[in-house]
């Protein structure tokens, strides 16, 4: 074939098309096409010159997407004639990266892919029980990548020299590790330690401690781990001790799917999810009493995974248990990621540190999800999932940084129509964890090389996102609503750029007027809102004190609640002041007579802790949103049951719902029934209660399609039966699945809203 004969053009892949083996797959098509060319990282993207006849150029760009590997993502391709072809005959090479600007991104961490597993198991083979064995297909990623374009020399994997045969591997395009930028093996990768032990005898050494009942802390893919065994309740609650957890449920790893199965019910979407290569933590309903009561107090759920590395495959299979895999930090710290820190703060906590000498570039907390009614929905969106693009319905004309809410904290920097949603960190509590986050926000920007004209942020004073904020110019901030970012959230990832209705439920957020929100109705599109509907208001005795303890705010509720009909008397709710005892139902009266110290709320959440105090299953929270998670599962293996009584109202041109019927019922109920059959009858109440608001507003709107967000559509049951109830209504019910419906999401949320903002003018 001559020149002549030949046409060249420039290639341009966006999307998850970096660290996932797709420049060896372009290598390899190309060369069967018989096309000559090249192809190079460049930015977050990839660039591939290409010359070749028509029909095989053509087949060549069509097979890009159509057979490319199974980790990536094609968004878009761009092809535009190129007058530099190389000539025929000079055939296709990878070349060196540049590191141009684009619109790109870091591949998450994935879990240890079959091939590499059968690796770890062959006495046979070179890399038999090597902690670090990964290819194209799996490893590390974002945890320690140091720049883009993603290569070995960008990465903290710099500093180990590959050795002759990993070498020969990483160079053979016939082999599933060419150019695969983690390729280690025992003669040139990292090792473990364990003091002053190595290899084997670390390994040995931390196993030897779990089988003892100790706590081991591990380093793990995205920071340092606390482990110990699952069976053990001592060790269990050692574990709470030292984290200062004394009942939020911790994560157990299993070794496998059928260990899995033999503690909890795993449905197919579950064990999909479970084996995944994002594998995060699942929510599953327990069926076994064979892990330590400890692990999991008073919940019929458990959170289980499959092991994220091959040391996690290898302490597992040692040990022959399951284990509590939790993030190695104390209370209100961000997660451990460097050896130093490790020795300084969990040393003295723990029995052992199995360390290794592979630097963490990136902190990475294991991700959370649960599956509804067949819907993947995160709550926890870190390692296997961030930094991902996430889609922007609107392109946002220049780049913004979304800097999230307080609680369960990200942040997001939208750049043209993709977002990057940073992993969570935590709550923005302290010094500690302000620092990981300006870190965090750091490493982002620099990764995609922007430097944003605009920093969206909450309506909140005080949060310490917001106080971050302040650095922009005044004209350059973008306050964003907590709520609206919140159902904003949800239209964006799927795709929503008209009006909707969006449906708030959470804690609290200060809204618009001023006063604290959380159970909204709103008719909104991603440039604004206008308030439908609302909760019923009701006091916060004593601001965040009553947060923490659930029984303040049933007290709250009987003694001051908003209502249009009779209000609650003490002798309705007679148990609970005899438990709570004079001074405290006296002190709590007092402070509900200041009202500074007793802010008005129309929060779900709220309400939903109210109710749980009032029935006895949870006066005091260990952690936010603990009465709302006890209230749920003890309504589990309950029947819906009949709702309880509830009213709407119109209030100044909003639709109310009065909570206070609801709750003289509730009261009542439980004289009759169990805790659990109450609050499942509660739970029915609160579902059909936001079907009516819901309706009303469409009725009221013309709007079709609804978008729920807050964090107290982490409750499955109530989703679920909100999701039933405006399905028979024929409205399109949409739900966060790839962004958390609670505070992780607000940063998206954020950016979503402003891209819009921006792009509107």
């Amino acid at each position: 074939m001559t020149a002549a004969e030949r046409i060249a053009e420039r290639i341009d892949v966006y999307g998850r098309v970096q660290a996932v083996g797709f420049r060896p797959h372009v290598y390899r098509l190309a060369t069967e096409l018989g096309v000559d060319g090249s192809v190079r990282n460049a930015g977050g993207h990839v660039v591939i010159t290409a010359s070749a006849a028509p029909p095989e150029l053509a087949a060549f760009v069509e097979r890009l997407a159509d057979s490319a590997p199974r980790h990536a993502r094609i968004d878009r391709i761009e092809v535009t004639p190129d007058d530099t072809h190389p000539l025929p005959g000079k055939g296709f090479t990878i070349v060196g990266s540049r590191a141009d600007h684009s619109a790109g991104g870091v591949t998450p961490d994935l879990a240890v892919c079959r091939d590499c597993l059968r690796e770890l198991w062959d006495p046979a083979d070179r890399r038999h029980r090597y902690p670090f064995v990964n290819c194209t297909n799996c490893g590390p990623r974002a945890t320690i990548v140091t720049d883009l374009p993603y290569d070995r020399d960008r990465t903290s994997m710099r500093g180990f020299v590959m050795c002759r045969r990993c070498r020969a591997e990483y160079h053979d395009p016939a082999d599933r590790r060419f150019h695969a930028e983690p390729i280690a093996c025992p003669d040139c990768g990292p090792r473990l330690a364990w003091d002053r032990l190595h290899g084997e005898a670390a390994l040995a050494a931390a196993v030897t401690a779990i089988h003892a009942g100790g706590l081991v802390a591990v380093k793990g893919i995205g920071g340092y781990q606390l482990v110990c065994d699952a069976t053990n309740d001592q060790a269990v609650h050692r574990l709470r001790a030292v984290k200062s957890r004394p009942r939020k449920p911790l994560a157990v790893m299993v070794a496998s799917l059928a260990q899995a199965r033999t503690l909890a019910d795993i449905n197919g979407d579950e064990a999909l999810l479970l084996a995944s290569a994002e594998a995060p933590v699942v929510l599953a309903r327990a069926a076994s009493d064979v892990l330590a009561a400890a692990v999991a107090p008073g919940m019929n759920e458990l959170g289980l995974f499959l092991p994220t590395s091959p040391l996690h495959h290898l302490l597992l299979a040692d040990v022959d248990q399951p284990l509590v895999v939790t993030s190695g930090n104390v209370s209100g710290a961000p997660i451990v990621v460097d050896d130093a820190g490790a020795a300084d703060e969990l040393g003295p906590l723990v029995d052992g540190i199995l360390r290794h000498d592979r630097p963490i570039r990136s902190r990475y907390d294991d991700s959370v999800a649960r599956v509804v009614l067949g819907r993947t929905t995160l709550l926890r969106r870190a390692r296997g999932y961030a930094p991902d693009a996430l889609p922007l319905p609107v392109a946002t004309p220049t780049p913004v940084l979304a800097v999230g809410a307080q609680l369960k904290h990200t942040t997001t920097v939208a750049i043209g129509d993709r977002a990057y949603l940073g992993p969570h960190l935590g709550d923005l509590e302290n010094w500690e964890t302000l620092s990981a986050f300006e870190h965090g926000v750091d490493w982002l920007l620099r990764l995609h090389r922007v430097t944003p004209e605009y920093c969206a942020c909450d309506l909140h004073p005080e949060y310490l996102s917001t106080k971050f904020a302040h650095r922009w110019p005044v004209d350059r901030r973008i306050p964003v609503q907590h709520h609206h970012a919140h159902v904003a959230a949800t239209a964006a990832e799927h795709g929503v750029d008209g009006p909707f209705i969006g449906v708030a439920y959470d804690g609290i957020g200060l809204g618009d007027d001023g006063t604290l929100w959380g159970g909204e109705i709103l008719h909104a599109t991603l440039t604004g809102y206008r308030r439908l509907g609302r909760f019923g208001l009701a006091p916060i005795p004593g601001g965040a004190a009553a947060i923490r303890r659930p029984a303040r705010m049933a007290l709250g509720y009987l003694f001051g609640a908003e209502t249009a009909g009779e209000p609650l008397h003490e002798d309705e709710a007679a148990r609970l002041l005899d438990r709570l005892g004079r001074p405290e139902v006296h002190g709590t009266r007092e402070i509900l007579a200041q009202r500074l110290l007793s802010p008005q709320a129309s929060s779900a959440g709220r309400l939903f802790d109210a109710a749980s105090a009032l029935l006895g299953i949870c006066d005091t929270a260990s952690y936010e949103g603990e009465a709302a998670v006890l209230l749920e599962a003890a309504s589990a293996g309950h029947p819906d049951g009949e709702p309880l009584d509830w009213a709407l109202r119109q209030d100044a041109g909003l639709w109310v719902y009065d909570p206070v019927p609801t709750l003289r019922h509730l009261l009542r109920a439980a004289a009759d029934e169990s805790p659990g059959a109450v609050a499942a009858r509660f739970h029915t109440t609160i579902a059909d209660v936001t079907a009516a608001l819901t309706e009303r507003a469409a009725e009221l709107t013309g709007v079709r399609t609804v978008c729920l967000g807050g964090g107290v559509f982490q409750n499955r049951r109530l989703l679920t039966g909100v999701l039933d109830r405006l399905r028979a209504a024929n409205l399109r019910a949409l739900v966060g699945e790839q962004v958390p419906v609670n505070d992780g999401g607000i940063s998206y949320g954020q950016a979503a809203v402003a891209a819009a903002r921006l792009q509107a003018g």
